[in-house]
C-alpha cells in the first residue's frame, strides 16, 4: 500500500511538473516596435554561422543575428523540407538587437 501511495505522489508532481512550464516564446504584436524584413534560418547549416549544433538565426541588412527568444523548432521541425535546416525563409520580425543577438518578440512568415 505505501509503494502504490508513493507511486501515485510521484507520478502526479511529475504530470504537474510537465504541465506546468511556461512556453519562452508567446508571438506578441506590438504596434509601438519597429517591424524588420528579414531571413530566417539555421545559422549553421545556411548561414554559415559559428556555434555549436544547430540555432535559429536571422539576417537583416545582410548582417546575421544568434536569436534569442525562441528555439529553431518552435516554428516545427528545423529538419523537415521547409525546416530552418534546410530552406532560408524571408519574415516578418520584431524585436531587439544586442550586439549579435536578436532578442526576438514576434515572427510572422511572408507569403
Amino acid at each position: 500500500m505505501f509503494k502504490r501511495t508513493l507511486l501515485i505522489i510521484f507520478i502526479s508532481l511529475f504530470v504537474n511538473h510537465c504541465f506546468s512550464q511556461e512556453i519562452k516564446y508567446k508571438n506578441k504584436r506590438d504596434s509601438s516596435r519597429p517591424f524588420y524584413q528579414a531571413e530566417a534560418s539555421c545559422g549553421s547549416c545556411k548561414l554559415n554561422m559559428k556555434g555549436k549544433g544547430c540555432f535559429l538565426a536571422v539576417r537583416i541588412n545582410e548582417k546575421n543575428y544568434f536569436v534569442e527568444g525562441a528555439s529553431i523548432d518552435d516554428f516545427g521541425d528545423a529538419h523537415d523540407t521547409e525546416g530552418f535546416c534546410n530552406s532560408i525563409r524571408k519574415v516578418t520580425l520584431q524585436g531587439e538587437i544586442k550586439e549579435e543577438n536578436f532578442i526576438l518578440s514576434y515572427l510572422e512568415f511572408n507569403k
